[in-house]
């Protein structure tokens, strides 16, 4: 094969190979008469094997060692593994496809990228338009990037956001925006969002809380005085009763 048989087979450019000749990662083949160099089966197993591991994020220098590990070894070991690599990026390809398909068939204004976990878990929520649900699913999605999450929590929570009463808290959270933090409605709200928390959830609460340094002033943050107030009452009866 000449070079740009070769560079057409693996999927390189001319120009990537003449440097991998230059740099010493590839030996250079011996030309014939009329000066084509020429490459056999095993020059197109290396540089797949060098795009490969470039692919992966390896300097030159990490795949010359790597090379230099396979020296020696048999063709067929040197592609069988080159085929294990290739099958596993197929299988990390079609995982990636299936979560985008799922994206995809999410309504707008879903919280984007999420594990299989958290997805099946927001799929049994209602569909509700209410800011507050809003900003639950953010602390969700928030928890699922942090890796608090998980097919057992969630789970749990799952209990929780399926109950058709939540709707109904949302709204009457939503509808404090306005309201000092006096407003005699603060406290039955909190004691009844208390209420439907599943006893599983305090059990799953670690002894030693949740709430990571400076979380709990910037989630309250995010509501208006009164909001701020159910929340805070709420995250302190949570926490005060996974303790028991």
């Amino acid at each position: 094969m000449r070079i740009g048989e070769i560079a057409a087979l693996v999927g390189l450019t001319t120009r990537a190979i003449r440097h991998y000749h230059h740099v010493g990662l590839l030996p250079e083949p011996e030309r014939r008469p009329n000066g084509y160099r020429v490459y056999n089966v095993r020059d197109a197993v290396l540089l797949a094997r060098v795009r490969r591991l470039t692919e992966l994020g390896l300097s030159l220098d990490e795949v010359r060692d790597v090379l230099a590990d396979d020296a020696g070894r048999e063709l067929a070991e040197v592609l069988e593994e080159l085929d294990a690599d290739l099958a596993r990026q197929e299988a990390a390809i079609r995982e990636r496809r299936s979560r985008l398909g799922a994206l995809l068939a999410e309504p707008p204004g879903a919280a984007g990228p999420v594990s299989p976990a958290l997805a099946a878990l927001l799929a049994q929520a209602p569909r509700t338009d209410s800011p507050s649900a809003a900003k639950d699913r953010e602390y969700l999605t928030l928890m699922d990037a942090a890796g608090a999450g998980g097919q057992g929590i969630f789970g749990v929570f799952g209990t929780l956001i399926a109950d058709p009463a939540v709707v109904e808290l949302y709204e009457r959270l939503d509808a404090l925006a306005e309201a000092p933090t006096d407003d005699p409605r603060i406290a039955p709200l909190a004691a009844d969002l208390m209420a439907v928390v599943p006893e599983e959830l305090f059990a799953a609460i670690p002894a030693d809380g949740v709430v990571v340094t400076g979380f709990r002033e910037a989630l309250l943050a995010e509501y208006t005085p009164a909001q701020a107030e159910v929340v805070g009452r709420l995250m302190d009866a949570f926490m005060e009763r996974g303790r028991g």
